[in-house]
């Protein structure tokens, strides 16, 4: 979990939505759903959960993330899917079937309507309930609508059945249905049992799991334990799914729907894009604006911009969160250019009232979410450079820092590194490496001095601060090098990494710093770069060196083979696996050579790979 992430948990919401996860590329690599963004996505990054391998992996990847909120699940369900579609995330790959979720359609214009399960919803005037988070759920529903609600199961045509007066099957005998083939069941009483099977589903289940409760409880008294737990399973099933589902009656509606949102000088608008009654994707486009310009100003200049570029084609309904001046030329420039009538709506109720505020509200929680954001960094970084500098009693903010560290094994190979913080975050242009060509011998001090040494032999720019990693002896050091070079005016200090004491050169006491200041982990993220980089320099150079002490043992093999060979494999094993047609086609190596090289890491008589046996 990187920095940007762990400030991003602490200010997600505790509301529905959708989250993206996102690759050191920005690649979607998931898109996933919550009930509660906060609990959901933060329960990745917590190491004591006990994760599936594929979440690990996935997690491993994660760089950075994404939320979209929403105002219920399914809208969440609705949005997730549709993502997913879009991006195609590599650890989606169970949801990438064009599964349709299910709904339970009602046509009420019927006078004998029959409640059915489908997975597509058509304009055909019928009611549709749904979607559905889970099929096995809603087949619990069905069976228990229709072992309490005498609604007809079958798909005859009443009329004709009626007409014909034929026999009622077995669910009217056993009484599971009135019976309206009978012809003796009114449309408004068949319409009362529809009404009551309506409001079932849509969330009244009390009367129902009343009556499974009495029947579980006689089941148990009567020692039909199989019976009680299907009769609790059927229960549960109908709680959760209630728990869950917000019934909507979905419509074939094309939107865009667009919101301004503006917080001191930063301004965006927030674009939802509704297609066939779903949300297809989100957008927010950053304005250069300032505080003082009003919303509409800002939303007006955007859709001026927006639906002026090429392909950019706008539904027949635009929705927006205020009325722009310009709402007539606008229409009028895009009926021309569309050849059909484009309207901007600013919807005062109902559903297209929700979309506009849902835009509203992820914008503005955007904007807030960057304000916090900014706030943190700087906490971090400057604001910890300016406690710094207060703590040191700088008479300037250390704009530029400089950090050294050494590394070395059992006295070989010893380097140095150092690292430039700007404005108290990494500046890696201006990061430098030394190969110690004294006899260090394992001497932290003799390296020291000469790394300082050559450093201010290049001259300017000088830091403003110069941290040293060590105690008062390696900042004795540094104070004698700065002397020789005529800058002992400049602010050093070391840092020592045993108890995180500052020393400095005009107290003989240290500083000892709360281990939540903001300065002490400035400090402490320098020095820790400090000594990252100098042990990946140190082990690139010791590998190498290794590398070349064991081709010191081969015939023929100089000082420029020796380096075109590591130029060209790196390691040992590389080189090792090459045949003898790939070493020969290095620079400055003949075939004679190769072999030479060949031979050496495949001495006569050893068993060559299976994967390296060529065929003639």
């Amino acid at each position: 979990m990187n920095q940007i992430i762990a400030d991003k948990l602490t200010l997600l919401p505790d509301t529905p939505g959708v989250y993206k996860m996102l690759d050191d590329r920005g690649t979607v690599v998931y898109v996933g759903k919550a009930i509660s963004l906060k609990n959901r996505v933060s329960q990745y990054f917590q190491a004591n959960k006990d994760h599936t391998p594929k979440v690990r992996a996935m997690v491993s990847h994660i760089a950075d993330f994404e939320t979209i909120g929403v105002n219920n699940e399914t809208e969440a369900l609705s949005l997730e899917s549709n993502l997913i579609k879009e991006f195609m995330p590599k650890y989606n790959i169970l949801l990438k079937d064009d599964k349709h979720f299910p709904y339970v359609r009602i046509d009420q214009k019927q006078d004998f309507p029959r409640v059915e399960v489908v997975r597509r919803v058509k304009q055909d005037g019928a009611t549709y309930l749904g979607p559905y988070l889970s099929a096995v759920a809603l087949q619990d529903q069905i069976a228990v609508i229709r072992a309490h609600f005498p609604i007809r199961p079958c798909r005859k045509d009443m009329q004709r059945a009626i007409a014909r007066r034929e026999r009622p099957c077995l669910m009217y005998h056993i009484g599971k249905c009135c019976g309206p083939c009978t012809g003796q069941v009114s449309r408004e009483t068949y319409h009362g049992y529809i009404k009551e099977v309506m409001a079932f589903l849509e969330g009244h289940t009390g009367p129902v799991i009343e009556d499974l409760t009495r029947e579980m409880e006689q089941a148990s008294e009567e020692l039909e334990f199989e019976k009680a737990a299907r009769i609790r399973d059927q229960i549960r099933s109908i709680q959760g799914l209630m728990e869950k589902q917000v019934a909507i009656f979905p419509k074939d509606a094309n939107f865009d729907i667009f919101a301004p949102a503006s917080l001191e000088d930063n301004a965006l608008v927030f674009a939802l894009f509704l297609r066939q009654g779903k949300i297809i994707g989100t957008e927010h486009f950053s304005m250069n604006a300032v505080s003082e310009d009003p919303p509409e100003e800002i939303l007006g200049a955007f859709l001026t911009q927006f639906y002026d570029r090429d392909g950019v084609l706008p539904p027949k309904e635009v929705l927006l969160y205020c009325q722009i001046p310009e709402a007539e030329a606008l229409e009028q420039m895009l009926w021309e250019r569309t050849g059909r009538r484009v309207k901007l709506l600013v919807p005062q109720r109902g559903d297209k009232k929700k979309l506009v505020d849902l835009a509203k509200k992820n914008g503005s929680e955007l904007l807030q979410k960057e304000k916090a954001l900014r706030e943190k960094a700087w906490d971090r970084d400057e604001g910890a450079a300016v406690q710094l500098s207060g703590i040191l009693g700088l008479d300037t903010f250390p704009t530029r820092m400089e950090c050294f560290d050494n590394s070395h094994i059992m006295g070989t190979d010893t380097v140095s590194s150092m690292v430039v913080f700007t404005d108290g975050k990494p500046d890696k242009n201006q990061y430098r490496r030394f190969h110690i060509r004294s006899e260090a011998g394992g001497d932290d001090l003799i390296a020291m001095e000469e790394c300082l040494t050559r450093r201010f032999d290049k001259g300017e720019p000088y830091p403003d601060l110069l941290i040293i990693d060590g105690g008062r002896t390696q900042l004795q050091v540094a104070e004698q090098v700065l002397e020789k070079a005529g800058l002992s005016y400049l602010n050093v200090i070391a840092l020592a990494e045993s108890h995180e004491i500052i020393y400095t050169p005009d107290s003989e006491e240290p500083i000892y710093l709360p281990r939540s200041s903001p300065a002490l982990h400035l400090l402490q993220r320098i020095r820790d770069e400090a000594h990252r980089f100098a042990i990946s320099y140190h082990r690139s150079l010791h590998q190498k060196n290794a590398l070349l002490s064991v081709l010191d043992e081969i015939p023929g093999i100089g000082d420029k083979r020796k380096r075109a060979l590591f130029d060209a494999f790196i390691t040992r094993d590389a080189m090792a696996a090459a045949d003898v047609k790939a070493l020969s086609a290095v620079k400055g190596m003949s075939e004679p050579a190769a072999r030479a090289v060949y031979d050496y890491f495949h001495p006569q008589g050893e068993d060559i790979p299976e994967s390296q046996i060529k065929e003639d």
